[in-house]
């Protein structure tokens, strides 16, 4: 099991914990944000491959910040991938 907390740049989400069996996410927990939203989208990628996770939520952009916490979750997942 490998797992990161993440600490997310230009959004209202401070960290992201994630946890991957091989590359199969098993659980995701945003540190702060819109709770509603992240506890979505946590749930969506739970059983996901981080692949098809990147592929999907990566450039989503929040009021024209550049990111959001779905863009900054596939950075994290692509950061784990490199570790």
């Amino acid at each position: 099991m490998k797992q990161l907390t993440y600490k997310t740049s230009g959004t209202c989400s401070q960290y992201i914990n994630i946890e991957l069996e091989g590359d199969i996410i098993k659980n995701v927990e945003f540190i702060g944000g819109c709770h509603g939203n992240t506890q979505g989208v946590a749930a969506l990628v739970k059983g996901m491959s981080a692949d098809e996770v990147i592929k999907r939520l990566k450039g989503i952009d929040c009021k024209g910040k550049g990111t959001s916490c779905p863009d900054q979750l596939a950075t994290a997942l692509e950061k784990m991938r490199t570790e």
